[in-house]
């Protein structure tokens, strides 16, 4: 019932059919990753990582993606392991969070982002940084053992590689795949080379240039997440 108007609403009507195409949801899901399949190459990504790059193709829209993927071959063993025992997924941006699919999380994981806490406007005024990055710090007490997914902002990615060679805790996993035009590459580069600059070697999955973003992280989320496909 309508509060305002005291009626009930009008029951939604299909259009006319004017378009040949695919509406059966699960029909749709299927044939996806059939196309992925036969489409990219998969055989340049670990053979425990097939489903991650295949639903970070299905996410992005890009069977060229395995091109420029990169995944170290202990990253969805530890991530796995990681939620299985009831670790935090700590996100970057509130996009990543949205597109995690919450029936796939094995023991009911929180998904945080720190993005609207109070104290993040002052810390990135503080130290001329960008909020996104300010808000990697308030991770710090939840870091130890958790599942890093930065899919937005290069800055926050930079910020957790500073904090990680400053000494914070260590995740178990860092999804690294920050879009964009400036910094995103060199974050990602920043990730890749982190272990032999800084000893610190922790298992991680990114995407080389320019490509990244919310969709494709969550992607890989959702896929290290749960073995079934």
């Amino acid at each position: 019932m309508n509060p305002m108007s005291g009626t009930r609403p009008r029951r939604p009507r299909r259009p006319s059919r004017r378009y040949a195409y695919a509406d059966r949801a699960a029909e749709i899901y299927l044939d996806s990753f059939a196309m992925i399949r036969r489409e990219a190459d998969l055989s340049m990504v670990p053979a425990n990582a097939e489903k991650l790059a295949v639903r970070m193709i299905h996410g992005s829209g890009q069977v060229d993606l395995t091109d420029d993927l990169v995944v170290d071959p202990r990253l969805v063993p530890a991530a796995r392991a990681a939620l299985e025992a009831g670790a935090p997924i700590l996100c970057d941006a509130t996009m990543v969070v949205r597109g995690v699919t919450r029936s796939r999380l094995p023991a009911g994981n929180e998904v945080i982002c720190t993005l609207g806490d109070p104290r993040v406007p002052g810390l990135a005024e503080e130290w001329g940084t960008t909020r996104t990055a300010a808000a990697v710090s308030l991770w710090e007490p939840r870091l130890e053992g958790a599942v890093v997914a930065i899919g937005n902002a290069p800055t926050a990615l930079f910020h957790l590689l500073e904090m990680l060679a400053d000494g914070a805790p260590r995740p178990a996993a860092v999804v690294g795949c920050p879009v964009g035009f400036v910094g995103a590459a060199e974050s990602k580069q920043a990730l890749r080379d982190f272990a032999s600059d800084h000893g610190i070697d922790i298992p991680f999955v990114t995407v080389r240039g320019r490509r990244g973003g919310s969709a494709m992280t969550s992607s890989a989320l959702n896929a290290i997440a749960q073995e079934a496909e």
